[in-house]
């Protein structure tokens, strides 16, 4: 293509960016919505949990270094062993991954920032809040003890009285929220904000493995929020959705647990494996072998990752048939991670004579080993003879800390001295980073290798303490021993980072000589110009783009809309499409992170009122944030480059408000899959109480025809607004009516179907049967609630003059929520009132 002119006043221009892209100082830096800014706070936040949480394996470890030691009680152990195992999983791996997603995603990709800043922002300050709350409870007696995995019936009421196992599920279920407000955000980032032809078959491994990372979010984070909101519920009111006697079932919580947990693995690794494939090039000097296969290979391991829960539990008492299929599936998923082994091996041997031994290449070094070692025992424990004998032994134990250790921490600290120097002024000290790896890589094999023995010697998991003459003594001495050289490396690491990270860019641009767009000339505003790609390696391939870049010769080269902007491209052949005026520092995210973190803990220790308010002003800070998303089209066509012009505003598909609602939307539909699956499921444990004779019989049909036929006639009067919405939004009379007649249909269905099952005399504590119609009540109702707020807050945008024909980006959401909300809606009154009779 033709590059447009140099920038005739290129020092006013890159002043002018300096100026709007700006950090703020002091305290005003908890409003900061950079990529960079909040992107750092939640790597660190995330690596602060790791310590804290090694810590407590420390502690655990220590206890466990000789039989009958008495260091610590079982009470605290078993509460040491809930929060590190939680917070490894929930407050480290994955925020951890979502950080570097945050951080490194536009680097990458070479843009001006993500879509939704406030929205990240948003998600970081509530993880950071709920997190460290949740961790605090350690140091008040008040931490959960059933592990964590939250295992039914343990944690019900009856053996879990108290405040401890409501801490981990609400506290877990927000956190969990805030990972998809995340996935929402690279989701979009990733398919909409790439530089001008970086189509998908040019895309970082990076930006797949963070894409493929995020829908895995998507698909797989709502059956654990399901499961939680479900088992708080029956803690709280007693719907007995676990509860055996009353036709539930305690294996209905592994099942949903497990599927979103086995996933949850894949989830933390592909991120890992596409920074692997980001290094391994370039310390190799030589292009990615076998890119497309990696690619397939990342979807097939997300693919076949879904297909795996089951294998959690083979010793459950589940068919034969079942058993067979989920140990095969279980095996193949070794095939696209074998894939992706081998091609970073080629890589490494097609560059062997110029690969670089650096800190970061021996932890991809030791990555490979390790974690290679934990997939074979992984193979092993897919075979169901075999997992009969080492389930819940410490050989599980120590397979599952090589796959994620392995797999996850290696890599990441090989990311951390990789890209150092994109974001500190000074890099980390190779010396101490080579002491740094080898203590860590020695002792973590002395920690965990040992472990394969002492659980084929029959040591279980999850004892605080054991008989100090049955034989397991001097494994589990060598494997303390292990923990504490482990725990130097962290530690040196720890001191290498406070000795030499200082954040700003470095002296040197791009020290490894990598091809990847994140090394081009940076500052606060990212790169000065966009550049357009033309290959996978374009700093390889075009040694001239990055003073071509610096010099604005590309896209974006400056500020047309005087704010923060970036350039949105088509999905697939990333073809220019407009320009997003993105928002800058503010309050509001901030408080509404921080007050909706606090509606969940005051609902933890049932200060209900209180948390009712603190959601209130949860809510009533979104809204003042979302006021200012939608500029309007005031700015009109913009120039980007020589002869090249686009809007600033953009309304229905090609707008990346649009994508965030389906993604949305997708989630949506996750959790009710979710639902479905546990409704029949437990069907299935318990026919007898489905049956009408068993249960109050479903109202009769009238009710749930009414119920439809409002929902159709909501859906209808908005497909009518939005077909002339030129006409109705002109009118001060008709939008408003429009508006709150379709609100009136949906309040109108909700009313309805709630009443036609109190009506039949069923309560959602009788049965399990009654537990899972109410429990659809409820998600019925939570989307009624959305659409509510969204609904006034569209009638507002209306009164206020700034929604219209054009600008219309607010009613476009509404709308499709709405017709999701009445699909799903229509499906689940087929399930509840049509199921029932059919099996009748």
């Amino acid at each position: 293509m033709e590059l447009p002119n140099p920038d005739p006043r290129p020092e006013g221009e890159v002043r002018e960016l300096e100026r709007i892209w700006a950090i703020p100082g002091g305290y005003r830096l908890l409003i900061e919505v950079n990529n960079t800014v909040i992107g750092l706070i939640y790597i660190g936040v995330a690596f602060l949990f790791f310590l804290m949480a090694g810590v407590l394996a420390l502690i655990m470890r220590t206890q466990l270094a000789v039989g009958d030691n008495h260091l610590i009680g079982q009470d605290l152990y078993n509460q040491m062993f809930t929060v590190h195992g939680t917070t490894m999983m929930f407050l480290f791996a994955v925020p951890a991954m979502e950080a570097l997603g945050v951080m490194l995603l536009p680097q990458v990709l070479a843009a001006r920032d993500l879509p939704f800043p406030r929205l990240s922002a948003f998600a970081i300050w509530a993880y950071v809040v709920g997190g460290l709350v949740f961790f605090s409870t350690i140091f008040y007696d008040l931490a959960p003890k059933g592990g964590w995995f939250m295992y039914p019936p343990m944690t019900l009421t009856e053996y879990s009285p108290g405040d401890n196992a409501d801490f981990w599920l609400l506290g877990i279920g927000f956190i969990e929220i805030s990972a998809i407000a995340g996935a929402v955000e690279i989701v979009v980032g990733a398919l909409r904000t790439r530089p001008p032809g970086m189509s998908l078959a040019k895309m970082p491994i990076f930006a797949w493995s963070m894409l493929i990372f995020a829908g895995m979010i998507m698909f797989a984070f709502p059956a654990v929020i399901l499961a939680t909101m479900m088992l708080e519920i029956e803690r709280a009111f007693g719907w007995p959705f676990f509860t055996a006697a009353l036709g539930g079932d305690p294996l209905l919580w592994q099942h949903l647990f497990w599927f979103f947990g086995h996933p949850d693995v894949y989830i933390i690794f592909l991120p890992a494996a596409g920074l692997v494939s980001m290094i391994v090039p370039t310390m190799a000097r030589t292009p990615l072998v076998g890119y497309r296969l990696i690619v397939v290979a990342l979807i097939g391991t997300g693919f076949f990752s879904f297909g795996l829960w089951v294998h959690h539990m083979f010793t459950t008492g589940i068919p034969a048939l079942s058993m067979a299929f989920f140990s095969a599936a279980s095996m193949a998923v070794a095939v696209p991670s074998g894939i992706q082994v081998f091609a970073w091996i080629a890589t490494i041997a097609a560059g062997r004579q110029r690969f670089r031994i650096t800190t970061a290449s021996l932890f991809i070094l030791g990555f490979l080993f390790i974690f290679i070692l934990g997939g074979l025992t992984g193979v092993m424990v897919a075979m169901a003879p075999f997992d009969y004998q080492v389930h819940d032994t410490y050989f599980v134990v120590a397979h599952f800390h090589y796959v994620l250790v392995g797999g996850f921490v290696f890599p990441l600290f090989a990311t951390f001295y990789y890209w150092a120097p994109l974001f500190s002024r000074r890099p980390l000290s190779e010396r101490l980073g080579r002491w740094v790896f080898w203590l860590m890589f020695f002792g973590f094999n002395v920690a965990f290798l040992p472990m394969h023995v002492t659980g084929l010697k029959g040591m279980p998991r999850r004892v605080w303490t054991y008989p100090g003459d049955i034989g397991w003594d001097m494994l589990n001495t060598i494997s303390t021993v292990g923990t504490y050289v482990l725990t130097a490396g962290v530690l040196l690491f720890v001191i290498d980072l406070i000795a030499n990270f200082r954040v700003g860019q470095g002296d040197v641009e791009n020290p490894w000589d990598a091809g990847t767009l994140e090394w081009l000339p940076n500052d606060v505003y990212s790169t000065r110009s966009v550049p357009h790609v033309t290959s996978r390696e374009p700093l390889w391939d075009r040694p001239s783009l990055p003073q071509e870049v610096r010099d604005g010769h590309h896209y974006l080269p400056n500020a047309p809309t005087g704010g923060r902007e970036a350039l949105v491209t088509s999905p697939i052949h990333a073809r220019p499409q407009y320009v997003v005026q993105i928002p800058g520092p503010g309050w509001p995210p901030f408080l509404a992170a921080i007050f909706t973190a606090a509606c969940f803990l005051l609902l933890t220790i049932k200060l209900v009122t209180i948390a009712i308010i603190c959601g209130g002003l949860a809510i009533t800070f979104c809204l003042f944030w979302a006021w200012g998303l939608d500029p309007g089209p005031s700015k009109g066509m913009v120039d980007v480059a020589k002869d090249i012009r686009l809007p600033t505003y953009m309304t229905g598909p090609t707008s990346h408000s649009w994508w965030a609602m389906v993604v949305l939307m997708l989630v949506a539909s996750s959790l009710y899959l979710a639902y479905v699956f546990s409704y029949l499921f437990l069907w299935v444990v318990s026919p007898e109480v489905w049956a009408p004779a068993g249960s109050p019989a479903p109202p009769p049909g009238r009710w749930p025809i009414s119920t439809g036929a409002l929902l159709l006639a909501g859906s209808g009067i908005v497909w009518l607004v939005s077909r002339g919405l030129k006409k109705i939004a002109a009118s001060r009379v008709a939008m408003p009516a429009a508006l709150l007649l379709s609100l009136a249909c949906l309040v109108g269905a909700l009313a309805l179907e709630l009443s036609g099952h109190l009506l039949t005399g069923l309560r959602p504590g009788d049965n399990a049967y009654g537990a899972m119609v109410y429990l659809g009540v409820v998600l019925f109702a939570q989307l009624a609630f959305a659409l509510v707020i969204l609904g006034l807050y569209t009638l507002a945008r209306h009164l206020a003059g700034k929604l219209d024909a054009i600008r219309r980006v607010n009613f476009d959401n509404y709308m499709l929520l709405y017709h999701y909300t009445v699909v799903q809606s229509l499906l689940g009154l087929g399930l509840v009132h049509g199921f029932p009779r059919l099996i009748g």
